[in-house]
């Protein structure tokens, strides 16, 4: 059975601290980086309850407002983006389609749509 822990992580100097509940008991740990966090968490775990560090499992909520408002953020623009360029895909591929279908040359189609002839001829195929 994997225990779940849910631990709260802040930075504090040149240290990420981690602050987590087991067994009602409070513990906390720290790493220089925050992706070796999770393993000191365990560590720390079955330290404390002599368990085997596998048998937890742990997530971070990280209590740095300004750090996630700035990821967030990101993580929103790059969700937006990925969006646009699938939409602009779904556009070319249905242009390149149309434009086909009127007997437009491939150069023509690429003229018009500002692409090269082997793109067009790409998307003719998608």
């Amino acid at each position: 059975m994997t225990t779940r822990i849910n631990a709260t992580a802040i930075r504090d100097g040149s240290w990420w601290i981690a602050e987590f509940t087991l067994n009602g008991r409070e513990y906390g740990t720290q790493a220089k980086r925050l992706d070796q966090l999770e393993s000191m968490v365990k560590d720390a775990a079955a330290l404390m309850s002599g368990e085997p560090e596998d048998s937890f499992s742990v997530s971070f909520v990280i209590d740095m407002p300004q750090y996630m408002d700035a990821v967030n953020a990101y993580k929103e623009a790059a969700m937006r983006a990925r969006e646009a360029d699938e939409a602009a895909a779904q556009a070319s591929r249905a242009a390149v389609r149309m434009l086909r279908d009127t007997q437009l040359p491939m150069r023509d189609i690429g003229t018009l749509m500002g692409i090269s002839a082997q793109r067009v001829s790409q998307l003719a195929r998608a």
